[in-house]
């Protein structure tokens, strides 16, 4: 997987995941990184991607079957884990994919903490 990763990050250009968060919670890290992938692959002609759709529909309020995120927890993981390529990778796929995080992540007043 870390070749792969370093792939996506063009030959390692940009910041990496330091090896303490790594270590602490690999199977979260791993996560992650197959999660990043599923959602990022080529829609087929005729189907969209069904992963990048399921995580676009688990952030919505228009889907009232699909299970609820507590943004305020994903915004607090998002801004500790910022120093990684793989959360800043998920931030701005849900920002761009996404109104409902888009719209919570401005109207937060600790920005900052995020930027």
């Amino acid at each position: 997987p870390a070749g792969l990763w370093t792939v996506f990050t063009l030959g390692g250009v940009g910041s990496k995941a330091t090896p303490q968060l790594e270590q602490c919670s690999p199977l979260a890290n791993q996560s992650l990184l197959l999660l990043l992938v599923l959602a990022n692959l080529t829609d087929a002609p005729d189907t969209p991607n069904p992963y990048r759709q399921a995580i676009i529909s688990a952030f919505s309020s228009a889907h009232p079957h699909a299970f609820q995120i507590n943004f305020n927890s994903l915004y607090t993981a998002l801004c500790e884990q910022q120093k990684s390529d793989q959360a800043t990778l998920l931030l701005y796929m849900l920002l761009h994919q996404n109104s409902n995080v888009r719209t919570y992540v401005l109207a937060r007043t600790d920005i900052e903490n995020l930027v």
